[in-house]
């Protein structure tokens, strides 16, 4: 289970990130403890209003659990690491949150707690939590059997393309995989060893090199997006400077944009697309398909509260109504007898509780497991239209270093791509789910 947690302020946009998140498609706030408030947009304006009665800005401690990809972990397994953790770290006790989120079949969680101790009003110190963290990670991976990361056993294993959520937006906003951006960008730079090795292999691609403001040297692609070398190589600015020279002799971010402006011609740009949203097509099936499935997900779970909630109402009333009232209730207290009524109706409670967390459980894992067997088709569809805009990107840095104008579809090829695209979606519906690309 990779465990990342941070000390941070502003509770109200953190509620805001983990209530409201678009991007995940099932959100539940899952426990709330030593908060008035029965919401988290309360829980952090309560934590915020504490906090400042110190000087702490950084009052809260925000930390994500993200288990393996495939596999099924319970509740009660989220909340024992989150309760080994806040032991370790010495936040029993202190108020706290639980969010879940669920997203492309995989189910991970949140917890944030509040520094402050209320008694002493003071922040509660976190020397080393992020060695206490990996620890404790590292112990859930042998505890549970799951397969652990490269990076946990060498640090020197770890993901290479990892991106940041900045590189992430930048990729979706061009339709591309963030993790083949950084791949093409580290292949250029392996495959180079001076400056015009470097600057070939970039055009190849359809990227050229330039001076960024701050970052030094940076890659700017033929649609305008800017892409820091240090970043997305993993090379140091010493590396960089050795084999690239300074970085005043390079063109300047604008200038290259200018210089790409020239070599798109208002043809080329119209080709490329309309390439780009042929590419982004085949994705609008298996985006419906998605929604589709989400919204039947919500209905189910929705049904299962109200059934549930339902039934604890009426058991509550049977339950009540074994207790005796009057005289018969004093004498029921007189001789014990409503204290073993207490006792069975405490026993029946705790029963009634873990029947209805298994049904939960139960519905959430099939549920689960249905989102996986689509994400599949999803990311066989999303790794075709990589390689389509990968190639797109290839022709148009071809086009433009040849100075020739983009071929025109004739009615003929069009025709043929139409009949493609019609016996891919046959295809897709045949196997019982549609392709499609969905950044991130």
């Amino acid at each position: 289970m990779i465990l990342k947690g941070n000390e941070r302020g502003n509770g109200r946009e953190l509620a805001n990130h983990l209530m409201r998140g678009a991007e995940n498609e099932h959100i539940e706030l899952h426990d709330l403890r030593g908060f008035a408030a029965d919401d988290l947009f309360g829980a952090m304006q309560e934590s915020e209003a504490i906090a400042k009665g110190t000087r702490c800005q950084k009052h809260l401690f925000s930390l994500s659990l993200s288990p393996p990809q495939h596999e099924a972990v319970p509740v009660e397994a989220f909340e024992q690491a989150i309760g080994r953790i806040e032991s370790e770290l010495g936040l029993e006790g202190q108020p706290r949150a639980i969010v879940f989120h669920e997203k492309e079949g995989r189910r991970h969680a949140h917890a944030v707690w509040s520094r402050i101790d209320g008694e002493e009003m003071k922040a509660i110190n976190l020397p080393f939590y992020k060695r206490a963290l990996n620890g404790i990670a590292r112990d859930l991976y042998l505890e549970h059997g799951w397969e652990m990361p490269k990076g946990f056993r060498d640090q020197r294993q770890r993901d290479p393309f990892q991106f940041t959520r900045e590189e992430w937006q930048q990729a979706k906003r061009t339709h591309q995989d963030p993790k083949a951006i950084k791949q093409a960008l580290q292949e250029c730079w392996s495959a180079s060893d001076n400056r015009a090795a470097f600057e070939s292999a970039l055009r190849e691609r359809g990227y050229f090199l330039a001076r960024g403001d701050a970052r030094g040297y940076v890659a700017v692609d033929w649609r305008g997006e800017i892409y820091s070398l240090s970043r997305t190589t993993g090379a140091k600015t010493k590396d960089l400077k050795e084999r690239l020279g300074g970085a005043r002799e390079l063109p300047s971010v604008d200038e290259a944009k200018a210089r790409i402006a020239e070599k798109m011609t208002p043809r080329l740009q119209a080709w490329a697309k309309e390439e780009q949203a042929r590419a982004e097509k085949a994705g609008l099936a298996a985006q419906f398909q998605r929604e589709q499935m989400v919204q039947r997900h919500r209905q189910v779970r929705d049904g299962l509260k109200t059934q549930q909630q339902e039934r604890w109402l009426d058991e509550e009333r049977k339950r009540a109504a074994r207790t005796p009232r009057g005289l018969k209730g004093l004498w029921g207290w007189i001789t014990g007898k409503n204290h073993k009524i207490r006792q069975e109706n405490e026993a029946e409670i705790a029963r009634a509780q873990a029947r209805d967390r298994a049904e939960k459980q139960t519905v959430i894992e099939r549920q689960l497991a249905e989102r996986r067997n689509l994400q599949r088709q999803i990311k066989l569809a999303r790794d075709k239209q990589n390689e389509r805009i990968t190639a797109l990107g290839r022709d148009v840095a071809r086009y433009m270093e040849m100075g020739a104008a983009a071929p025109i579809p004739t009615q003929q090829s069009k025709q043929r791509q139409r009949q493609r695209e019609t016996r891919d979606v046959e295809r897709s519906r045949e196997r019982g789910s549609g392709p499609g690309f969905e950044p991130g």
